[in-house]
């Protein structure tokens, strides 16, 4: 009798090859793992030996970077996303994508459940069962860390790594590096051992090892770079003159934000499950894509459709950090973003130096700046009137007038005498 099918996230990390094991036994069922490439690099070496030695009956590394940074990447990007005002949603992003393809390979291989080793207490487990939810709500999902059974086995590190001895599970366990660390093509996160105190300074000279695609802004070159960005309808297309890809743009400007110390952000975010975390990140390219992207708007968005897609952003932003990516929401705000996206073109200009973005031009032929009539020296166009503002302000100031008529005047809560104006 054939055994019933499991599809596990694999990182070949202690967590996941000690899951592996333990759902192999727990549930007398057949383990297929997945891992997604989504710009992991190195990480990724010997994962397929090292998930068959673990007993994987079956072994799916699947190049999913093109995908990720096409559709997923660069529609947050439209949007313009940013959680709690500094965070660019790095990992959040990249687990709608993950979850996503395991429920196609679970359809593929017959598979009556998904796993995952995210723990109870974090976001990824929200993000990974809300679109499971979403896209195959008939498919069961472990989440053997929510198992007392589970934790009471492995109530810390050190019986996971005894386990994975008596199990010859092949997995090096250190504790050289005390902090969590996840990669993609977007940033890397760091999180937990002595980033969970808000005080420590992840910027000293003694965290310099912990950083993987930057240097610190202070080893930055001393000479400034300039960058242009192409952009059609909202899309980054090209840079220097040189047309690319999503995956090429997210890649090289990774390389140059990098090199110039720009992009990290050290941050104490709301997860949704209630608490606050400390989070440091590294996003360059994403860094520099935010701003050229901001740039290029300003020049060719109408500004009541500026505004109406800035009103939606921190709501935007909360739905791709907790998980709700292919939500009906999600979607229909998308359709919004992609619209208000369809003047977004031209070239912005950025000067890159020791962590900062600063913007040095831009330019577009559906531009909506009229340097004509926003002149300050004579209107050549006559297409504005100073004298029409004098009506224009009346109108707006009557309700003012009105309100200080009836309920008097004030500054910080303090009564104005009411002056008399003499005639």
């Amino acid at each position: 009798m054939a055994k019933n099918k499991i599809v596990l996230a694999y990182s070949g990390g202690l967590d996941t090859s000690v899951i592996l094991t333990w759902l192999k036994e727990t549930y007398d069922a057949e383990i297929i793992t997945f891992t997604a490439d989504i710009g992991q690099k190195e990480e990724l070496d010997g994962l397929e030996e090292k998930a068959i030695a673990t007993g994987a009956s079956k072994v799916y590394i699947d190049d999913l970077r093109d995908e990720f940074a096409r559709d997923f990447i660069y529609p947050m990007f439209q949007a313009g996303a940013l959680y709690e005002g500094q965070y660019l949603l790095g990992t959040s992003i990249a687990r709608p994508l993950i979850a996503k393809r395991m429920v196609e390979i679970a359809r593929k291989e017959g598979a009556i459940a998904i796993a995952h080793g995210a723990t109870g207490k974090g976001n990824d487990q929200v993000r990974f069962e809300l679109t499971a939810a979403s896209l195959a709500p008939d498919i069961q999902v472990i989440a053997p860390w929510r198992s007392e059974e589970f934790r009471a086995q492995f109530p810390g590190r050190a019986e996971m790594i005894a386990y994975a001895e008596k199990h010859g599970i092949p997995v090096q366990a250190s504790a050289a590096k005390s902090y969590s660390m996840d990669r993609n093509l977007l940033h890397i996160s760091f999180e937990s051992g002595m980033l969970e105190d808000p005080w420590f300074d992840a910027s000293a000279d003694a965290s310099k090892d912990m950083y993987v695609l930057s240097v610190s802004p202070e080893d930055a070159p001393n000479e400034a770079e300039l960058v242009e960005l192409a952009f059609e309808q909202g899309d980054c297309v090209a840079i220097n003159g040189e047309r690319m890809s999503p995956l090429q743009v997210m890649e090289t400007l990774n390389e140059l934000g990098g090199k110039h110390g720009i992009g990290r952000i050290d941050m104490v975010e709301n997860r949704f499950v209630g608490m606050k975390s400390r989070g440091v990140y590294e996003t360059p390219g994403g860094a520099i894509l935010f701003t050229a992207h901001r740039k290029m708007e300003s020049l060719t968005m109408d500004r009541e459709v500026m505004h109406l897609r800035d009103s939606l952003i921190p709501q935007y932003s909360s739905i791709v950090y907790n998980g709700f990516w292919f939500a009906p929401e999600r979607l229909a705000i998308q359709a919004l973003v992609t619209e208000s996206q369809k003047h977004v073109t031209g070239t912005v200009r950025l000067k890159l130096y020791k962590g900062n973005v600063i913007g040095a031009g831009v330019q577009s032929p559906l531009s909506l700046y009229n340097p004509d009539i926003a002149t300050m020296e004579a209107d050549p166009s006559q297409a504005y009137d100073q004298n029409d503002a004098t009506g224009f302000i009346h109108l707006h100031a009557l309700r003012l007038k009105v309100a200080s008529g009836v309920h008097g005047t004030s500054v910080h809560g303090a009564k104005l005498e009411q002056v008399k104006v003499e005639s």
